[in-house]
């Protein structure tokens, strides 16, 4: 048997109190449409940054990061030791190290590098951008004028050895 002014037909059992189940059929109807189950989003990738407490461009860098989605966790501890533990080579150094998802960052890489590093995975140690080029993340505050200086993104792989993941002219 059905009741014409419920949304949907649906069958109540002829033993069952017919308003009863119409009003909690109704209401949990209306609940399910009202409020639909939204998929939950996958955490933002957490970056844990160690660099010195006093680096401006540092801080600058992780501003960079956070506005493009990624969250960060940093320690003021200087980031010497974390080159050495994480094992990027000493002649890739800047001025801070960083961890995202089993991989190691070094310097100034930019988020867009960052986020293709986590959807690409290849076998890696990590990125690393040398130096402190002009213009890259954190390099590119009012203070630098607008000076842009060329410069690689490298994919480091385990052994240390590098190549070339993305150039910045």
């Amino acid at each position: 048997m059905t009741h014409p002014t419920t949304p949907c037909a649906v069958a109540i059992p002829p033993t069952a109190s017919r308003r009863r189940l119409l009003r909690a059929g109704s209401a949990a109807l209306f609940g399910v449409l009202a409020w639909p189950v939204q998929a939950a989003r996958p955490a933002a990738p957490l970056v844990e940054i160690w660099k010195s407490p006093t680096c401006g461009c540092c801080h600058d860098w992780i501003r960079h990061l956070e506005d493009s989605g990624l969250r960060t966790r940093s320690f003021d501890t200087g980031n010497t030791q974390a080159r050495v533990r994480l094992g990027m080579p000493q002649r890739l150094g800047s001025c801070h190290t960083a961890r995202v998802d089993g991989y190691v960052l070094e310097g100034h890489v930019p988020a867009r590098e960052i986020r293709r590093l986590l959807a690409e995975r290849p076998e890696a140690l990590g990125l690393a951008v040398p130096a402190m080029p002009l213009g890259s993340p954190g390099m590119d505050g009012p203070e630098y004028q607008g000076r842009h200086d060329p410069y690689d993104v490298l994919l480091v792989a385990a052994d240390g050895s590098s190549r070339v993941y993305q150039s910045y002219r």
